[in-house]
């Protein structure tokens, strides 16, 4: 079997060398939905006791976004309605517009060479969706692009990752909140051996175990203990 290639017959797409592996290694930053950013933000402070920084606007979505560092190369995406945008003609990414209160909503995997994975993923029954461009402004003028799958496909509730290169943009976890830690991430689906099942496919270590409705469970070391 060639270095990079899975057991299934596939790229994988991992996070680069010098790394951590395992799940910890391969998640790029979780998705925090909320209905309105400044409630996402004070929200969040109160379960973390650390406030998030300014990440910037997504153009054309209708989106800004707040961020707290979870590790070098990892963050907590605080993500809502962006006031100085006009509401975009199609719905909001995470669901955001139907949303009451912020909610940890999906997470998003790093990758590279995503067209082939996208497609190889694909042929072994997990349709990731197109791989396209995006990009923000961040409050000091830098602006950051990135490829991902397509976020707006929605496979198993959202536990199963959307997944994100960076290229040469720098990655938004050095300029973030510094004061919080990822120690776990964990998963629950009624119908859970379906899911485990597409996540394996993907070579992803997420556990997902049975339960009454789609969840996802983080453990975070924080300045107001673990929790």
């Amino acid at each position: 079997m060639h270095r990079g290639t899975s057991q299934h017959g596939f790229s994988r797409s991992k996070p680069r060398r010098g790394r951590p592996v395992g799940l910890l290694g391969r998640i790029d930053h979780l998705v925090y939905a909320t209905p309105d950013l400044k409630m996402g933000i004070d929200t969040a402070a109160q379960l973390f006791g650390v406030r998030a920084s300014q990440g910037g606007q997504h153009p054309g979505e209708g989106t800004r976004n707040a961020l707290i560092a979870l590790g070098p190369t990892s963050y907590f995406e605080i993500i809502g309605p962006d006031p100085e945008q006009p509401k975009p003609e199609r719905p909001r990414r995470f669901g955001i517009d139907e949303i009451k209160a912020p909610r940890l909503t999906t997470w998003v995997a790093k990758g590279t060479d995503l067209e082939k994975f996208a497609s190889d993923a694909a042929a072994h029954g997990v349709k990731l969706g197109p791989v396209i461009p995006g990009s923000r402004k961040r409050p000091d003028g830098v602006v950051l692009s990135w490829r991902y799958t397509d976020p707006r496909v929605i496979l198993a509730d959202r536990l199963v990752p959307y997944f994100i290169d960076w290229g040469t943009s720098p990655h938004p976890a050095a300029t973030a909140t510094k004061g919080v830690t990822l120690l776990s991430l964990r998963a629950e689906h009624p119908d859970a051996d379906r899911v485990q099942g597409m996540l394996r496919q993907l070579e992803l270590e997420l556990a997902v175990g049975r339960g009454p409705k789609p969840a996802l469970h983080r453990d975070l070391r924080q300045p107001k203990g673990p929790r």
